[in-house]
């Protein structure tokens, strides 16, 4: 007999398109979340009174929550107010070197040939070109389709026709060493080398088809008008519109397995919940660890600390900048990416010199001015080591890299006015308390090497009727990824219901499939 009952374990983004396409198939649905409310990562925390972005803050690939709101019988549009950036991005070195990135490429080129010269104008195209080709080869094989298990998988869904494609992604090879083929000017090797980070890892590390990333962006980015965690509260909207019940402040104890299947959860006051399956929209290390219980530790493999991906030291304010012009999303680098990248990963130790990632949440999209007088929200970030519980940084540690963080800034010409009560700080030990097993890894496992896309885990888990959703399984971290794997899993799901044999394939709207 099929599924008729669903629990799905955690309102984050994955878990929010899971309860939507499993209540779409006819699926009842409950949501249970430790939190008050919606988002996960996506989150945003009360600063002087002020609501800030304290997750995610870009939105790319709208495509994904397109197809999803579509299958839930809304738009996106009808949701939520977007808007899309003229620039994607401003990146400065120095106060005198800056450069913008624009939504139009061919402004981004002439910027570059201003910045850099015509002979990195022209690579930048070639790079352009290259990072649209490793997209369009892994967009349906790889995103949209449930976890390859080795690359020879991947090569059987491409076709022997596509071999050639799949070649030129340069799947061995690394993102820095890659970038050293278009780039000459190490500043531009840099900005694009941050693409690794988007996935919290090393460029010096991370495989060469995250230039995928620039694709990504290059194919637009938005704001929302009601913030990242709006967007949140507008699925959860649309799933209760679809009679998916949600259960807000109610932590999970543990899942409870009979006769080697998965029935339902444990919450943490005793009360027990039956359902035909469960998702869990968790991080696989908590699975894995033992935070939902002993009988689904097994479920999935963890995730060791050297693979870890990487946290963050971010800074939540509401204050005036001065000095700089900011737009949206603003990045300041360190004068040495290599040696930042070898304090994070070899040494475990927060960087002398790090960059900075500036979200000035209140800058319009256009022209990247305040849209109001008086303070501004804004959020600061840093990479830092996921060693948030077995290496909780001493006061003096994060003042020092408070210092450099705001002195990198204040190099570039940028200084804040912000009273003490108008900022708040945020370190890997808190992200752990937030997400238990990671040590505070915001993204899972780390891309590092060519096969790490391979290691993450799918949909399915050892256990059945037990089904896996967020950034820390395929396709990846980043809310459009989180919300795939949560489709993913939905669809994993219903087939399982429809069919007693696995081996069949399904295809659900918008175009994804799934074995």
């Amino acid at each position: 007999m099929g599924a008729k009952t669903a629990i799905v374990v955690g309102a984050g983004t994955g878990g929010l398109a899971a309860a939507l396409d499993l209540a779409a198939a006819g699926i009842s649905v409950t949501v249970v979340e430790a939190a008050a409310g919606p988002g996960g990562k996506m989150r945003a925390v009360m600063v002087a009174g002020c609501p800030i972005d304290a997750g995610p803050t870009v939105f790319t690939m709208r495509w994904v929550f397109d197809e999803l709101l579509a299958a839930a019988g809304t738009t996106l549009e009808r949701e939520v107010t977007l808007t899309p950036l003229d620039v994607l991005a401003r990146h400065a070195w120095s106060e005198r070197e800056r450069l913008d990135l624009f939504a139009d490429t061919e402004r981004s080129e002439d910027a570059v040939g201003v910045f850099a010269g015509a002979a990195e104008a022209r690579r930048f195209r070639g790079f352009c070109e290259r990072a649209a080709r490793i997209y369009r080869t892994l967009e349906t094989p790889f995103l949209r389709g449930a976890r390859c298990r080795s690359p020879l998988d991947l090569v059987r869904r491409l076709g022997l026709r596509r071999i050639p494609d799949l070649a030129a992604i340069s799947p061995f090879a690394t993102l820095w060493g890659a970038l050293g083929d278009h780039f000459h000017d190490p500043r531009l090797r840099q900005l694009f080398g941050r693409y690794a980070t988007y996935c919290g890892s090393s460029p010096f590390l991370a495989p060469a088809t995250l230039m995928l990333v620039a694709h990504v962006e290059r194919q637009g980015v938005w704001v929302i008008g009601e913030g990242m965690h709006g967007l949140a509260e507008a699925l959860a909207r649309v799933a209760a519109r679809r009679s998916v019940t949600f259960r807000w402040t109610a932590p999970v104890a543990a899942v409870t397995v009979d006769g080697g299947r998965a029935t339902g959860v444990v919450l943490a006051d005793g009360e027990r919940l039956a359902a035909d399956v469960v998702v869990l929209n968790a991080d696989v290390a908590a699975v894995a660890e033992g935070s939902l219980g002993e009988a689904v530790r097994g479920a999935v493999r963890g995730v060791p600390q050297k693979s870890r991906s990487l946290s963050a030291l971010t800074w939540l304010l509401v204050g005036e900048p001065n000095g700089f012009p900011l737009h949206h999303h603003t990045v300041f680098f360190s004068a040495d990416y290599r040696a930042e990248f070898e304090a994070l990963q070899r040494d475990r130790r927060l960087p002398d010199d790090p960059t900075v990632y500036v979200c000035a949440q209140d800058h319009g999209p256009g022209n990247g001015t305040t849209e109001h007088g008086g303070p501004e929200r804004l959020f600061c970030l840093v990479n830092a080591p996921p060693t948030g519980d077995t290496a909780v940084f001493d006061a003096a540690a994060v003042a020092a890299c408070e210092r450099a963080t705001f002195a990198r800034l204040a190099r570039c010409g940028l200084e804040f006015q912000v009273r003490p009560e108008a900022r708040r700080l945020v370190t890997p030990a808190d992200f752990h308390r937030l997400f238990p097993g990671t040590g505070g890894a915001l993204y899972g496992r780390a891309s590092h090497g060519w096969m790490a896309s391979f290691q993450r885990p799918g949909s399915r888990t050892r256990i059945p009727g037990l089904y896996l959703a967020g950034g820390s399984t395929h396709p990846g971290p980043g809310v459009p990824m989180a919300a795939l794997s949560g489709r993913l899993a939905a669809a994993a799901v219903i087939t399982d219901r429809d069919s007693t044999s696995r081996s069949g394939r399904m295809v659900i709207s918008g175009g994804m499939s799934t074995r």
